[in-house]
C-alpha cells in the first residue's frame, strides 16, 4: 500500500466535511434544544409521539403499533414483528423486512425505540401506485426517528429518519413501506443488518460490524481495534469513553448509507461519522469508524494502523472540538497519533514536503483550510502533520495536546485570539511558529 493511496483517502475524507472541519459526516442536525442528549431516559421499545388535535388518534395509534414493532425486534418474536406488516403490502417489501429482522438477531443492542411526529406529516395526494392504496380505509406518512444504541458503545441512542408510509385497515394500523416516500423527498435510513446478514466480532474496546465472507478483515480490525485504542489514549489520555465501532460495508451503496449520499466513497478508506456533536455538554451520539469494502482491503498491516490511529484519533477528541478549527491543527493532530509509533521518519512520511523543501525551501505560510480542498491535499496533509511533529519535538507532546485542546475548541475565532491560544500553549504566535517550524523544516529535511 502506497502512502500517497492512504493520503488519497485523507484528503477525499476532509473535501466532504466542511461542516466539522475533520473526518467525520455529521447527519442532518436538530434543533438546538435537543443537541447532545438524543433518547437520554427513554425506555426500549417506547415511543413518545408528538400530535396536534387533528392527528392525535392516527398518532396515537401509530406510536403504539411502532412500539410494538420495537418490542418484537427486542425480544426476538417474529410473529409479533410480523403482525405489524400491511399483508397487502408488495411482496419484495414483507421479505425485506422479514430479511432485515433476521439480520438484527446477532446486533448487540441496549436500546431500540421510536418517535412519531404527526405535526411534520406529508401530504400523499401525489403518491402513486403501488403505494397509494385506493382500497386502504386510510394512509398516513408522520416523520418517524428511530433511536438505538449499540451494547457498549452508544451511551445515549443515536436518531435516525425513517420513511415509513402506514395503512389503516378497518381499525388496524399497520405499517406499509419504507421506500414509498422517496419520490416525495422523505427516505429511510439504512443500516448495516439492512444490507445482510451481521456478523459481529467483539474486543475489549469496541466491536466491528461486518458480514458473512470477510472473516479474514474482521479478523484483521479485531485484532488491531485494542491496540489502536490504547495508542490513541497514551496521546490524548482517559477523557473519553475509549470505546469504538468499526463498520466493514460489502457494498459502495452501503457505505453510501452509512456516511451519507454525497460522500465519495470510491476514494477513501475510511470515515469517522458521527449523528449528534454538542461540545457544551461534551456529547457524541453514533460515533462510527466505516471503512471502505475495497479500499481497506487492500491496506497493509501497517498502513491500516495509520488508519485506524487516525480516525479513532477524531473519534476521541471529537466533543472537543468545535465547527471551523483550523484544519492544519485538526488533521496534523490526527496523522500524528497515527504515525507516532509507524517508525516513519519525516522525510519517509512526508516524501512530497521534502521533495518541496529541498527543492524550494519551506513553506511560505501556515497551511489554510482551503489547501485541504485543492488539488495538491497530500502536500496539505504532510505540512499540517509535520507542524504538530514540530510542536510535539520541541516543546513536548503534552504541549501539542494542549495546544490541540485549547485551538480545536475555541472553534473560529479572529487572528489575534488564534495568536493568544497559541503563546499560551507553546509561546509562540503565528508568525514565531510559522519561523520555528521553517527552521525545523531546513534542518530535518536537508
Amino acid at each position: 500500500m502506497r502512502r500517497e493511496r492512504v493520503r488519497g483517502w485523507l484528503a477525499a475524507a476532509v473535501a466532504a466535511t466542511a461542516l466539522f472541519g475533520v473526518a467525520v459526516v455529521a447527519l442532518p442536525e436538530h434543533p438546538a434544544d435537543q443537541r447532545g442528549q438524543a433518547g437520554q431516559g427513554r425506555p426500549m421499545g417506547a415511543v413518545q409521539p408528538a400530535a396536534g388535535a387533528a392527528d392525535a388518534r392516527r398518532a396515537d395509534a401509530v406510536a403504539e403499533l411502532l412500539g410494538r414493532r420495537a418490542d418484537a425486534l427486542l425480544r426476538r418474536d417474529q410473529a409479533a414483528f410480523t403482525a405489524t406488516l400491511d399483508p397487502a403490502a408488495e411482496p419484495a417489501f414483507l421479505a425485506a423486512q422479514q430479511e432485515y429482522f433476521t439480520n438484527l438477531a446477532t446486533v448487540p443492542l441496549d436500546a431500540w425505540s421510536y418517535t412519531v411526529r404527526a405535526e411534520d406529516s406529508l401530504d400523499l395526494g401525489s403518491l402513486t401506485a403501488p403505494a397509494a392504496d385506493p382500497a386502504a380505509t386510510e394512509q398516513w406518512a408522520p416523520a418517524v426517528e428511530l433511536h438505538y444504541a449499540l451494547r457498549g458503545i452508544d451511551p445515549t441512542p443515536t436518531d435516525r429518519s425513517l420513511g415509513y408510509l402506514f395503512v389503516r385497515r378497518g381499525e388496524q394500523w399497520f405499517l406499509r413501506s419504507d421506500t414509498a416516500l422517496g419520490e416525495l423527498g422523505r427516505r429511510t435510513w439504512r443500516g448495516p443488518w439492512d444490507f445482510g446478514p451481521v456478523v459481529v466480532a467483539p474486543a475489549a474496546n469496541g466491536l466491528v460490524l461486518a458480514h458473512p465472507g470477510n472473516q479474514a478483515m474482521v479478523d484483521r480490525l479485531v485484532r488491531e481495534l485494542d491496540p489502536a485504542v490504547e495508542a490513541v489514549g497514551r496521546v490524548w489520555g482517559d477523557r473519553w469513553p475509549r470505546r469504538v465501532a468499526l463498520l466493514l460495508p460489502d457494498s459502495p451503496a452501503e457505505m453510501r448509507a452509512l456516511v451519507g449520499p454525497d460522500f465519495p466513497v470510491e476514494s477513501v478508506v475510511a470515515v469517522a461519522v458521527a449523528d449528534r456533536v454538542d461540545t457544551a455538554r461534551r456529547t457524541a451520539t453514533g460515533q462510527r469508524v466505516v471503512l471502505s469494502p475495497t479500499g481497506s482491503r487492500a491496506l497493509s498491516i501497517a498502513s491500516l494502523r495509520v488508519v485506524l490511529r487516525h480516525e479513532i484519533t477524531h473519534v476521541a477528541a471529537r466533543v472537543d472540538t468545535v465547527d471551523g478549527s483550523p484544519m492544519w491543527l485538526l488533521e496534523g493532530f490526527a496523522d500524528y497519533v497515527g504515525y507516532r509509533e509507524s517508525g516513519l521518519g519525516l522525510a519517509q512520511g512526508a516524501p512530497d514536503l521534502a521533495r518541496s523543501v529541498r527543492a524550494g525551501g519551506p513553506p511560505r505560510a501556515l497551511p489554510q483550510d482551503r489547501d485541504f480542498r485543492e488539488r495538491d491535499l497530500d502536500l496539505a496533509y504532510q505540512r499540517s502533520w509535520s507542524i504538530a511533529r514540530f510542536v510535539a519535538d520541541r516543546f513536548g507532546e503534552r504541549e501539542l495536546v494542549q495546544l490541540y485542546r485549547s485551538l480545536a475548541g475555541a472553534g473560529p475565532v479572529s487572528a489575534g485570539e488564534t495568536d493568544e491560544l497559541l503563546r499560551g500553549a507553546i509561546g509562540l504566535d503565528r508568525g514565531g511558529l510559522l519561523r520555528a517550524w521553517q527552521d525545523y523544516l531546513r534542518e530535518a529535511l536537508r
